[in-house]
């Protein structure tokens, strides 16, 4: 309940000062405000500082008052303890099972008005061994100042008669460490930060954050998890902070870069990140941003460096984050010594007759390997780096059950392993051997926040297989080189025209254009029928042609639609009727609509929304509301982010089992296991009834069902249409324009990434 740790009440001119600023900022919308009683705290979670209060109002509120006369209030706010008066501001809210309670923002501890709401303060259990008796002779001894001695007197408090000294100096020491506490968290709201984020805050500088603040507002972005540029410098023009100020600027370039590397980049080229912060924070003047640049890289908070394009071509003037010039510099270095040392696999193989070996090794397993797949087997074998790379149907998965027959064969030490769960779990199936993400695969440590395995604790493994390669971005490849014996074998396989990696680096790419590893591309399709065009489809995109949209196959079909909305309503129609009665799948588990963009009628959001109120849209289902969004049992929803403590990674989906809405927390299955989540860990989950083409990189769906619109112009490229199909075991419906289906097509132009890691193989 966390009854048993309160915090003492200000003196009101803070909460004057904190109420100016709330009135100062809101024009659009103006909160209201109750101020009342606590008489029961029904919940409140230590962890996110959500709380359930009744609250007794000095107004009446007869809509929303129980027969006692308590209102609910609810929010994330600071710790309040039964007896307490407090100042809430926000909103009144209708709740499906609890009726009208009122929503706040912010919650303002007041000092109690009377002497016997000061008893009830002090014993409501802020201390242990106060009771309502030893509250009674404190406040007797100092009648209705006993607030402000405990606050500027505390040694006063041995006058009490009876007190006894160790309970006496508890109350001291506690009194004094929740009043900054208190202060604090009035402070941060005073500049218009929530409580929940306020005590993030807290929880990271204590009795400095004021300090901290101050000198420079812009440190949240660095220091406090879920406030970024944006949240930072909103707080630092609430201070008064000009838009020149030299702290924003440097901010700004760090934003900036960020940004930049979330769109793939691992690198700035100078004057690319000098014209990206100009425009993010709407400033003119080079010379002062070159200023803030210069400072930035003399304290190494950036880093600059030189890339000499090979073999030849003008010197980039190149601004790295710090964490990704060391991961790419690294990376080239770890990449280099591993495909020079000397492994036992090479000395096994050195005499060996390969004609003889991969015809025994092919009749022992009955498989027919062609000639590009004995010599994928022979380069992983004989070359400490390689790589196999082809598209759907050419034979990965047989190439790669070769190999590790020839590697249980020799006995030697393997291990395989995929940047995704979903990946990882497809790849254990083609192989019928265990297999793992690259984080579990290394160990991660969420207390220490890093890898077990890496230069000091490597893998044991003689050889590593990555599957799905083309999802490898930079830090993690980095992370998985370090862990890497130097006598190892790296295998890289994954079909290098997907959609490169989400986060930054072009890895797979780099790695192939650098000759640094034995390449091997299967170009021979042996997955095809002549009444299947999934896969002869996506190797005609893949090559430049138009795909067949005749419907005359059983597993490719086209509606030629033009309105988006139209084109919604047609997915709908097909993901609740015609696709399940058709082909007997599953609306939810069986069928997956991807698409290219995220805003627009036939866009992600829009069509989550459709998708859920039509397959899941019941409103006697319990549901919880946040925001704009409502999260039913049964939902299909996607976790966005790592979370290692609760072992469920970005892109993996789940089904929500149940949910609790008096503490904002939900229970979802996510591959037969059962994962809590909490209020504060729903920012990480999205419907994923309709998913982007990234996102769906690496999992594999019996159907596929596609947008593709003029409208999402800016996504119509070929290795996107080639990635969302290629997703697809037994069916794709594309609903669209075949001029916009063109587009993507004819449209091979790959958005350049800023990577240094080739230039570093070069050198």
């Amino acid at each position: 309940m966390g009854r048993g740790h309160s915090f003492p009440a200000l003196t009101p001119a803070p909460i004057r000062f904190m109420m100016a600023g709330v009135t100062g900022r809101r024009k659009a919308h103006m909160p209201e405000q109750i101020e009342g009683s606590i008489e029961r705290v029904t919940f409140y979670s230590e962890d996110s500082g959500y709380s359930v209060l009744k609250v007794k109002p000095e107004q009446r509120y007869p809509q929303a008052q129980a027969r006692d006369g308590t209102i609910a209030v609810v929010g994330t706010m600071p710790q309040l303890g039964e007896g307490e008066n407090a100042q809430f501001i926000g909103d009144w809210t209708t709740h499906p099972q609890y009726g009208l309670q009122f929503q706040a923002q912010q919650a303002i501890p007041l000092p109690p008005q009377t002497a016997q709401g000061i008893v009830n303060y002090l014993s409501s259990g802020i201390i242990k061994g106060i009771g309502p008796a030893t509250a009674q002779k404190i406040v007797t001894t100092f009648g209705q100042r006993t607030i402000e001695i405990l606050d500027e007197e505390p040694q006063r408090i041995h006058e009490v008669r009876g007190l006894k000294p160790q309970l006496a100096k508890k109350l001291i020491d506690i009194w004094a460490d929740n009043r900054v506490m208190r202060n604090v968290m009035i402070y941060l709201q005073g500049l218009g930060i929530s409580a929940k984020i306020a005590k993030r805050i807290y929880e990271r500088y204590g009795a400095t954050t004021q300090f901290v603040i101050d000198q420079n507002p812009y440190q949240l972005a660095d220091d406090v998890f879920l406030i970024g540029f944006r949240k930072a410098d909103q707080i630092a023009r609430n201070m008064g902070l000009g838009r020149a100020d030299m702290h924003r600027l440097r901010a700004g370039l760090l934003y900036a870069l960020n940004e930049l590397a979330r769109e793939g980049h691992s690198y700035a080229p100078r004057e690319l990140l000098l014209e990206k912060a100009a425009e993010l924070l709407d400033v003119a003047d080079d010379a002062a941003l070159g200023q803030a640049l210069q400072e930035q890289t003399s304290h190494n908070a950036l880093r600059q460096d030189t890339l000499q394009p090979a073999p030849v071509g003008q010197a980039i003037d190149a601004i790295y984050l710090p964490h990704f010039f060391r991961a790419e510099s690294e990376s080239a270095r770890l990449l280099a010594s591993l495909a020079q040392c000397k492994s036992q696999i090479i000395a096994d193989h050195r005499k060996t007759d390969w004609n003889a070996y991969l015809k025994d090794l092919s009749e022992s397993n009955q498989a027919q390997l062609s000639p590009q797949q004995q010599n994928a087997v022979r380069a992983a074998l004989t070359s400490k780096l390689s790589v196999l790379t082809g598209g759907p149907g050419t034979g990965k998965t047989t190439t790669l059950q070769m190999l590790i027959h020839a590697l249980d064969a020799g006995r030697y030490k393997y291990s395989l392993a995929s940047p995704t769960g979903r990946a990882a779990k497809r790849l254990g199936e083609a192989t019928g051997k265990e297999a793992s993400t690259i984080h579990r695969l290394l160990s991660f440590s969420p207390e220490d926040g890093g890898f077990e395995h890496d230069e000091d604790n490597p893998l044991p493994a003689e050889m590593v297989v990555i599957d799905e390669a083309s999802m490898l971005d930079l830090r993690l490849f980095y992370s998985l080189l370090r862990a890497l014996q130097p006598t190892a074998h790296l295998l890289l396989v994954g079909d290098i025209d997907q959609l490169p990696s989400v986060g930054a680096g072009n890895v797979l790419r780099d790695v192939i254009d650098s000759g640094i590893a034995k390449v091997t591309r299967l170009d021979q399709i042996f997955r095809q029928d002549d009444s299947s065009h999934i896969v002869s489809n996506a190797h005609r995109i893949n090559q430049g042609a138009q795909p067949y949209t005749d419907n005359h196959s059983k597993d490719f079909f086209f509606f030629n639609i033009e309105a988006p909305e139209a084109v919604a309503e047609q997915i709908v129609l097909l993901v609740r009727d015609k696709l399940p009665a058709r082909e007997q799948l599953d609306a939810v588990r069986d069928i997956q609509v991807i698409a290219p963009m995220y805003r627009g009628a036939a866009g992600v959001h829009n069509l989550n929304s459709r998708l859920q109120a039509e397959l899941n849209g019941d409103i006697r289902t319990a549901e919880l509301k946040l925001g704009n969004c409502v999260f039913r049992v049964g939902d299909k929803v996607m976790q966005t982010r790592n979370n290692y403590d609760k072992d469920v990674f970005n892109g993996d989906i789940g089904f929500i089992h149940s949910i609790d809405p008096l503490d904002k927390s939900l229970q979802i299955s996510m591959d037969g296991k059962l994962v809590n989540y909490e209020a504060m860990d729903l920012d990480n989950l999205m419907h994923a009834y309709c998913i982007s083409t990234h996102r769906s990189q690496g999992s594999e769906y019996p159907a596929v069902v596609m947008p593709v619109l003029t409208q999402h112009w800016m996504m119509l490229q070929r290795n996107l249409i080639y990635t969302a199909i290629t997703r697809a075991k037994r069916l794709v419906v594309l609903v669209g324009t075949r001029h916009a289906l063109r587009i993507a097509v004819e449209n091979n132009k790959v958005a350049q990434r800023h990577s240094g890691l080739l230039h570093r193989l070069r050198v």
